[in-house]
């Protein structure tokens, strides 16, 4: 359906003025949903585009391939194939995660009264059935966390819906605890490696290096866009080449890492052969 071009210039100037903020930006078709692939790229034939940051395979000058195919280069929201977007759009979405940004979307009252009981005041923006709560930091997307709330960061899109009002604050951890799955039926491997030399004490300056080694691997793990599985492997390797000899590792630090994993879709089975693979690599025991 063809918009009014008073409503098609209106989404054209909330776009570049997001893309000037440097918020990724894609048209939404009737619906409130990403345009579909085009000939070319139907069933990622293309290759797909992995994220707007880093030029993956696919080169259509069209917005194909939803969330990934949000930009902040103004030339490609104005160009030819985007423009032909534009006048069918019914809306202006963006790329949270892009932008270092995560969304909390409440659909119903009681989702909102249980968000301001629980989580820190933020920027809010009211929606048709409820509110998006808006925090400066990005995570793994998620639906249905609870009743009424999904969790839209990375690899997700959401509907723009104004500036909102409040202060936004940074990302609390109660929101991501939102998204950590419960363990499944095949726990974390326990780890015991070799002492080192001099009494089997840990080499490094003191534990908050190692709890620092943790985080960024979790880090790395939760941004991974694509080849998860590699991702988590090298992710395995690098921690226990640096940890793995000292001692230092508990059933905590690799629970954290297996739950990082298993948020990027990764089963309890390939942590597992992950882990066991990076010992092998390294000529560690395991139990």
């Amino acid at each position: 359906m063809t918009q009014p071009t008073d409503i098609r210039r209106e989404h054209l100037r909330t776009a570049l003025d997001l893309a000037a903020s440097q918020i990724p930006v894609l048209p939404l078709r009737v619906g409130k949903v990403p345009f579909g692939n085009c000939r070319r790229c139907t069933d990622n034939a293309c290759g797909g585009r992995p994220n707007m940051k880093t030029p993956g395979p696919c080169t259509c000058p069209y917005p194909c391939h939803g969330w990934a195919a949000a930009t902040t280069d103004p030339d490609v929201i104005q160009s030819g194939m985007w423009r032909r977007a534009w006048v069918q759009a019914s809306a202006v979405a963006y790329h949270p995660g892009g932008a270092w940004l995560t969304v909390v979307d409440l659909d119903h009252a009681e989702a909102i009264a249980w968000a301001r009981e629980t989580l820190p005041a933020t920027q809010t923006m009211p929606t048709t059935r409820g509110e998006h709560w808006l925090y400066l930091g990005s995570m793994p997307s998620a639906n249905a966390v609870r009743p009424g709330v999904d969790i839209k960061s990375t690899m997700a899109y959401a509907r723009y819906l104004g500036p909102g009002t409040g202060t936004m604050t940074a990302l609390p951890d109660a929101v991501r605890a939102l998204t950590v799955k419960e363990p499944g039926p095949t726990r974390p491997v326990s780890v015991t490696v070799p002492a080192p030399a001099g009494g089997g004490e840990c080499p490094h300056r003191t534990p908050t290096y190692l709890d620092r080694g943790i985080a960024m691997a979790e880090q790395r793990i939760t941004e991974a866009r694509s080849a998860v599985h590699a991702t988590v492997y090298r992710t395995f390797l690098a921690v226990l080449s640096t940890h793995g000899r000292c001692g230092c590792l508990t059933e905590t630090h690799t629970a954290r890492l297996f739950t990082a994993a298993q948020a990027k879709g990764e089963s309890p089975r390939h942590c597992t052969d992950a882990w066991t693979n990076a010992l092998t690599t390294l000529g560690l025991q395991h139990v």
